[in-house]
C-alpha cells in the first residue's frame, strides 16, 4: 500500500486533552485487551528476566508512558512466578492515565508506583537499571522520537528497551480486525489504524538507533506485526551495585 511508503502521523483520539473521562478509560480497558491478546508485555521480559538473574538483586524498572499500567503490571506477574525481585515505577503525561494505572495495580495486588510526567520535558530519574516504553514511539514525530531515545539513554543504568508496532500490511489488517474484535471503543477503533500509520518500519528504528548514539543497539522483529529495540550501556559493570 503506498499510504505505508512512508510514516503518516494523524492525531490520535487518546491524545486529546478534551476527551471525555469515561471514553479514555473506555479506550485505555480495549488497549489492555489488545496488549493481552497480543502478548506486550512477553516482548519486553526476555531481556529483564536475564538482567534480574545475573545481578541476584532488585531490578529497579521505569515505564514510560505506561499508559493503563497494564504493562507493567503484567512484568510484575511474571516476575513474581519467577521468583525474581522487580521494582517498577510507571509515568505517563496524563493524570487521568496514571489514576487509572493506580486502581489497575492495586485491584492486581501489584506493588507498582506511578507519577505524572513529561518523558520529553520533565528530567526522568537517573537510579533505574532498565527504562523501557512500549507503544509509545510512534505518537512522536522523528524528532521527538530522537529526543526520546537520547533521554532514555542517559537515564537507564543497564539496559534500553523500546517496543512498538511495525508499519506493514500486515500490522495494519490486524490493528484493523483486532480493535473491532477486542473493544467497542471507537477510539480503539481509530487510534488503532492510525497508529499503525504512524508506526516506523525496523530499518527507519534502527537509523533513528545509529542516530541517537545508542551503543550495542539492535532491532528485531517481534510477533504480531511488532519489533524491539534494545540497547546495553557499554560497561556491564555499571549493571551492578
Amino acid at each position: 500500500m503506498r499510504m505505508l511508503r512512508q510514516r503518516h502521523r494523524e492525531p490520535e483520539e487518546m491524545d486529546d486533552p478534551a476527551i471525555a473521562t469515561d471514553r479514555l478509560h473506555g479506550a485505555l480497558a480495549g488497549l489492555k485487551r489488545l496488549n493481552i491478546a497480543s502478548a506486550s508485555a512477553r516482548i519486553v521480559w526476555p531481556p529483564i528476566k536475564r538482567l534480574a538473574r545475573q545481578t541476584k538483586e532488585r531490578v529497579r524498572v521505569l515505564d514510560i508512558a505506561t499508559g493503563a499500567g497494564d504493562i507493567p503490571i503484567a512484568l510484575s506477574r511474571r516476575a513474581k512466578r519467577a521468583g525474581l525481585n522487580l521494582e517498577i515505577h510507571g509515568i505517563d503525561i496524563s493524570p487521568r492515565s496514571i489514576d487509572f494505572a493506580r486502581r489497575q495495580a492495586e485491584a492486581a495486588g501489584a506493588s507498582i508506583t506511578f507519577d505524572c510526567r513529561n518523558a520529553l520535558a520533565d528530567e526522568l530519574p537517573r537510579d533505574f537499571d532498565v527504562v523501557m516504553c512500549s507503544l509509545f514511539l510512534h505518537h512522536l514525530s522523528d524528532d521527538d522520537a530522537l529526543l526520546l531515545l537520547r533521554r532514555m539513554a542517559a537515564a537507564t543504568r543497564c539496559l534500553g528497551l523500546v517496543s512498538d508496532l511495525r508499519r506493514c500490511r500486515y500490522g495494519l489488517f490486524l490493528a484493523y480486525t483486532a480493535s473491532r474484535l477486542l473493544s467497542r471503543s471507537s477510539v480503539v477503533h481509530v487510534d488503532a489504524v492510525r497508529s499503525v500509520r504512524a508506526a516506523f518500519t525496523k530499518s527507519e528504528l534502527q537509523q533513528l538507533a545509529v542516530q541517537a548514539g545508542l551503543e550495542n543497539a539492535q532491532v528485531a522483529n517481534r510477533w504480531p506485526a511488532r519489533m524491539l529495540l534494545k540497547w546495553t550501556k557499554s560497561r556491564e559493570q555499571t549493571c551492578y551495585r
